[in-house]
């Protein structure tokens, strides 16, 4: 029976969510919509919301990266 907690405890698991998250990020700048809470954010009505969900993404995926690389 393979061990399933293995993949969580690998550092790879950092570089799979950093680049989760710039995809999502490239996503939604691409499509002008992006996930918020409960409800979908769209750049034409909330810009401000729209941008900072963004940089969210993309902060995010850059911080799993970079403690990919410092481990």
């Amino acid at each position: 029976m393979p061990d399933w907690n293995s993949p969580l405890r690998s550092p790879y698991i950092f570089l799979v969510a950093g680049i989760v998250l710039l995809s999502l990020g490239v996503a939604s700048t691409c499509t002008g919509q992006v996930s918020g809470r409960f409800r979908w954010v769209y750049h034409t009505e909330e810009p401000g919301v729209f941008w900072w969900l963004v940089a969210i993404y993309f902060l995010g995926g850059v911080l799993f990266i970079g403690i990919y690389l410092c481990q």
